[in-house]
């Protein structure tokens, strides 16, 4: 009988997520060699025949670097008009790198206006599933040239939980520039130990990701802890973990113990 690790071996539809860390330098421009390494995991797996889909972030990150901002815009229109530039751009860069390796990409952009609306909550459902028959990757971003605060979804980590419920995903990779969630900050105790299991979120386990328990929420903890919560109440596995390397990804589907995997509830 498979363990709990070794059961994401025969994950079928994985969707992952990486941040705007994972994606570009501290100058704000791509980290190109690190986005050539997700691709990589992210082609075999398809080629592997999983269904796969790419929950991306740094579209507005980018697009200030593209056109020379000092600092990241504050403005709603700006932040906007930023998303519309570095989406573009992601597109491009993403595009490229998949076709490399013989996989397709589409993209896919979301509002929270999308998920609580049930006509279109069902089209993205009709777009996805036909996307995973001619073996297409999605690449999923909020629409943010759009999105305000009434319909957002606000980070990156809560929109890829919903997508996960939405394709009825078998497994969510968080990756962050953290291995996990931890006893307490790792950045100021060093007796702050990795928290492999969560096989329940408790009001212990969201007092780690508080602000008011340990600095973790610092680290965007607190939304990845809402995050595990939408997809672990909607039956689907999540992992966070760091994706500095994003090799990582091979190893969790090899059923390796890195990052903290949170199980949805039994029974």
């Amino acid at each position: 009988m498979k363990g709990t690790r070794e059961m994401l071996q025969d994950a079928r539809r994985i969707v992952a997520k990486v941040g705007t860390s994972t994606l570009t330098h501290a100058t704000g421009k791509l980290n190109l060699s690190r986005i050539e390494i997700l691709v990589r995991q992210l082609a075999d797996l398809c080629n592997q025949g999983k269904d796969v889909v790419l929950v991306t972030s740094g579209a507005i990150v980018v697009g200030t670097s593209r056109v020379g901002l000092s600092g990241r815009p504050r403005t709603t229109r700006e932040k906007q008009a930023m998303a519309a530039i570095g989406q573009g751009i992601l597109m491009q860069v993403y595009e490229k790198l998949f076709a490399e390796y013989g996989c397709a990409v589409a993209q896919i952009l979301l509002t929270k206006a999308d998920i609580d609306n049930g006509k279109r909550y069902y089209n993205a459902v009709n777009t996805f599933n036909t996307l995973f028959e001619f073996k297409v990757i999605p690449i999923v971003n909020e629409n943010d040239t759009v999105a305000v605060e009434e319909i957002e979804f606000g980070d990156n980590d809560t929109l890829s939980a919903h997508v996960a419920a939405l394709v009825k995903a078998d497994l969510l990779i968080i990756l962050s520039d953290i291995d996990g969630l931890y006893t307490a900050d790792p950045r100021s105790d060093k007796e702050a130990k990795l928290i492999s299991l969560v096989p329940e979120i408790t009001p212990e386990i969201e007092e780690l990701a508080s602000e008011t328990g340990g600095d973790l929420g610092i680290g965007g903890m607190s939304t990845k802890i809402t995050a595990a919560k939408v997809a672990t109440g909607a039956g689907v596995p999540m992992i966070i973990a760091n994706g500095e390397n994003p090799t990582v990804i091979r190893k969790i589907i090899a059923g390796e113990e890195v990052g903290t995997l949170f199980l949805p509830p039994q029974g």
